[in-house]
């Protein structure tokens, strides 16, 4: 994996670095699978509000919870290593959870960046509590319409193409 992929042990201790030296670290999270120009953006537009940019990889069975059976089309690994090789994101940590909120807790970002499809609503974005209760911040970023992997999916399958290789869609 990319040198940019660390485990949380090491990146709680490249978060003290980073930390002493005065840095606002910014954090978001998300399945990635299929990376499209939605993502992109977003990522490039969080990153510029902060100085580091860390993102959060959904596991393989988390992102089946909230996707279904038939996703991840990507193996977790891999959808890590691609999001990494963003000049946008510092680093990445894969997680196994549905929600990010232990991670968030651990971590402590300064900003905690998430899609305007998201609410404020602890019951719609839970992370958005752990963040208020250590003092940081919640920025929720404009979305680009019709960009989402299941919308590029959905337009695949409706294509025809059902896939090769071991990929059925």
């Amino acid at each position: 994996m990319s040198g940019k992929v660390l485990s949380e042990d090491a990146l709680i201790d490249e978060l003290e670095d980073l930390r002493a030296a005065g840095k606002t670290v910014g954090f978001t999270n998300g399945c990635f699978d299929l990376l499209h120009v939605g993502h992109v953006r977003y990522l490039r537009e969080a990153r510029d509000q902060v100085d580091t940019l860390i993102v959060g990889v959904n596991g393989d069975e988390s992102v089946r919870e909230l996707k279904g059976p038939e996703r991840p089309l990507v193996p977790e690994e891999e959808r890590a290593e691609v999001v990494a090789a963003l000049s946008a994101v510092d680093y990445v940590v894969l997680f196994r959870e549905r929600t990010a909120e232990r991670l968030v807790g651990l971590l402590r970002p300064d900003v905690y960046f998430k899609g305007a499809d998201y609410s404020l609503d602890p019951g719609r974005l839970p992370e958005a509590t752990v963040v208020v209760a250590y003092g940081g911040e919640v920025r929720l970023m404009p979305l680009n319409p019709g960009r989402s992997s299941s919308a590029l999916i959905e337009r695949i399958r409706s294509a025809g193409w059902r896939g090769g290789g071991g990929l059925a869609l």
